[in-house]
């Protein structure tokens, strides 16, 4: 077989930045390179005031789309030049867009992700494959998550009842159990209101290494009231983002037990959302049953957080529990390297979703082809 290169782009519910993997695929899948471009302040703000406002001229959305789709461009050439590669050696880009809203419930299900793809493709000189969700709405699934089917082609193992956690904005599983149907949901927040709240008190985009939530002490009235949100009660296949766990939430989470506990210290607040994200992942992970030893390969930006990884360790103590980075995926890039895999997937005609995932009525070949002429 071939060996063909394919590009992936990310960038996710975090809006930290944009992930680049260089992926191989041929007998077996190689992940060879990877780079990560900063997101501009001014760019970032824009998209968080559009996500947390959910309105906007369409002036503004069309700009916003212009904008990031150069804003890849730039990403793509400038990682062509530093690893001495030609556009016409990658096979296709695989890009995912920024989603601005996801919305699979109600009578009008949707998703939108900005990034002008043609654009993208003019700029590069390179074929490109975007708009990956929305063709597995047309066929009445969740559109999300996408990743586990790229999981269970890295991950999975006979011997092994594995699970794959990314922590970004939002957090997400893919369950990986041998002889059973591949599931995977949004378990719920990740880093998204933990970079939202110390953005607010100190203009930093995230807590590196969860200093800050390891200075604080967890409110048990607030995570309490924090646990209570109905999306954890919800069968999977669903799937959630930055449109319900956002800061106007946790504003009214504070305000439903004011009076009822001492003043939140910020620091107390940070630990708290920490520990809400542990908590709302152990509850996902307490409903799987199997008599296989249990294994937890994390990704994303929440495997640097200390302050979430001690207490994943704490809370589930029977699990063997390893960043993706030990099983040759960087932890920073599994999902970018998802995306140029699923571009190889399509490039060839062949289905990418998983319905026991998603809730599709089929599998199918997922994304369009944009191509560079």
């Amino acid at each position: 077989m071939q060996q063909e290169y394919y590009l992936g782009i990310m960038s996710g519910t975090s809006l930290d930045g944009v992930d680049i993997a260089l992926m191989a695929f041929g007998e077996k899948p190689q992940f060879i390179a990877a780079q990560f471009t900063p997101m501009p302040a001014d760019l970032r703000q824009d998209l968080l005031q559009l996500i947390s406002q959910g309105n906007s001229t369409l002036q503004r959305l069309g700009e916003l789309d212009q904008r990031l789709a150069l804003l890849y461009a730039e990403a793509v050439n400038h990682f062509l030049t530093r690893h001495q590669l030609q556009p016409q050696q990658i096979r296709a880009i695989g890009c995912h867009g920024q989603t601005v809203w996801h919305a699979p419930q109600g009578n009008f299900p949707f998703t939108m992700q900005l990034g002008d793809m043609n654009l993208l493709a003019a700029r590069t000189g390179i074929d490109v494959v975007g708009d990956f969700r929305r063709k597995d709405m047309a066929f009445g699934g969740q559109g999300a998550p996408l990743v586990p089917a790229f999981h269970q082609a890295w991950f999975y193992d006979e011997n092994w009842a594995t699970v794959v956690l990314n922590i970004g904005g939002i957090s997400n599983i893919s369950v990986l159990f041998p002889h059973q149907p591949i599931i995977g949901y949004d378990t719920g927040t990740g880093n998204a209101l933990m970079d939202g709240w110390i953005e607010c008190h100190f203009g930093k985009s995230y807590d590196a290494d969860g200093q800050w939530a390891r200075s604080g002490n967890v409110r048990s009235a607030l995570l309490t009231e924090m646990l209570k949100e109905p999306y954890f009660q919800l069968p999977p296949p669903k799937s959630t983002g930055r449109e319900l766990f956002n800061l106007a939430w946790l504003e009214n989470k504070i305000q439903k037990i004011a009076g009822k506990t001492t003043a939140l210290l910020p620091q107390d607040v940070q630990a708290t959302l920490a520990e809400f994200t542990v908590q709302s992942i152990v509850l996902a992970l307490n409903n799987i049953q199997t008599t296989l030893p249990c294994r937890l390969l994390v990704c994303g930006g929440g495997a640097k957080n200390q302050a979430i990884m001690n207490g994943l360790k704490q809370a589930l103590p029977s699990w063997r529990i390893q960043l993706t980075t030990e099983l040759d995926l960087d932890i920073d890039y599994v999902e970018a390297a998802a995306f140029a895999w699923l571009a190889y997937r399509r490039m060839h005609n062949l289905p990418a979703n998983l319905p026991s995932v998603t809730g599709a009525t089929s599998a199918v070949s997922l994304g369009a082809i944009f191509p560079k002429e």
